[in-house]
């Protein structure tokens, strides 16, 4: 028997058996009497097994009830199982649904606009592309790489909500086979382009990782995400999206070659996603790929950490000053209050 609360589906079992107790007879005995194994008349009697035409027939014979009557049960019984089920489903799926940042979603075009619970839990399977919003727990449809800076269950969800939109805006780039030693080949040329302004970097950025099998999507920031960054396999290509969340351009640089690195360093596939130890493994890449340690380490060392100083060290290195600030300021060695001023702010289409 399953239940919700609006339906009762009850197995053709539950009458048959009232029909053998009026008779005194055993399943055992009808199991005899139908040719049929006990096994099978004990998943009949549950409800486990359909009671097919050709087992009403042997009933009609054997208890001499109409197999007319049989094959209704059976047909009532499959209707309001599916009924039953599917409500329980809904219910369930409305909590999760209820969880997810579903306004902020509609307002950026998603998901429709709607209040109402069933139509969010229709809408965002559709999004998903999942029967059941349960799913979104298997790993193999979420498996994602990426750089927050907190972890909470609303995090979580709203983490799926923005990388699924960056796997739909993905869809409509075209790239070559994924090519890990081009990408590799690709990161000093990605690294001059920091000086550049990004309504000038951005195609550039886009076409030249594209040929290496990305696909690099800017996103707007979900709030709740606490995200920057995050890299999946989609398909034949890999999906990298970025935020310019902060609107710092150092962010926004160490956030890209810190989702280069899960491709680079093979993070990318595995069956419990990314792990701590990777993703600390990817900020020392990312790092070290936009100032080397011993550059930045001598830089330290001189203790000039003037405007000029900074200026004169990042063209030195033919990156953007903010850079130079922002790992200043990630190692401690100035505060996060201080020469702010070099840092530049981005406005990139579509993540704002």
């Amino acid at each position: 028997m399953t239940r919700s609360r609006s339906y009762i589906a009850t197995p053709p079992g539950a009458t048959l058996k009232e029909q053998l107790d009026d008779r005194g007879m055993s399943q055992k005995e009808l199991a005899a009497r139908m040719d049929m194994s006990e096994k099978h008349i004990s998943k009949l009697m549950n409800g486990d097994v359909q009671l097919t035409p050709d087992v009403a027939v042997r009933l009609e014979t054997v208890l001499g009830v109409p197999a007319s009557f049989w094959n209704n049960l059976e047909a009532i019984y499959r209707e309001k199982l599916v009924k039953a089920e599917a409500e329980n489903a809904m219910d369930a799926d409305a909590e999760i649904a209820g969880q997810f940042p579903y306004g902020e979603m509609a307002k950026s075009g998603w998901v429709p606009e709607t209040k109402d619970a069933k139509e969010k839990v229709v809408f965002l399977r559709k999004y998903f592309g999942v029967v059941s919003l349960s799913l979104l727990d298997n790993v193999q449809i979420t498996r994602i790489a990426c750089r927050r800076l907190a972890i909470t269950e609303k995090s979580d969800l709203a983490l799926m909500a923005w990388a699924q939109e960056a796997r739909i805006l993905a869809r409509n780039t075209v790239t070559s086979a994924v090519n890990s030693k081009k990408l590799i080949a690709l990161v000093p040329e990605i690294r001059k382009m920091t000086v550049m302004k990004p309504d000038e970097f951005c195609p550039r950025l886009k076409q030249s990782l594209a040929g290496c099998g990305v696909a690099l999507v800017f996103l707007p920031h979900l709030k709740g995400s606490f995200l920057q960054g995050a890299t999946f396999p989609d398909g034949n290509k890999i999906v990298v999206g970025l935020t310019a969340r902060g609107k710092d351009a150092d962010k926004f640089w160490f956030s890209l070659f810190h989702e280069l690195a899960h491709i680079i360093l093979g993070h990318l596939g595995r069956p419990a996603g990314t792990s701590d130890e990777d993703e600390d493994v990817a900020d020392r890449w990312a790092g070290n790929a936009l100032i080397p340690s011993g550059d930045f380490e001598r830089f330290v060392a001189e203790k000039d950490y003037t405007k000029e100083g900074v200026r004169g060290f990042a063209l030195q290195q033919g990156i953007a000053p903010g850079i130079v600030v922002g790992r200043m300021q990630r190692e401690g060695v100035i505060k996060y209050s201080v020469l702010n001023e070099l840092k530049e702010h981005y406005v990139i289409a579509g993540s704002q």
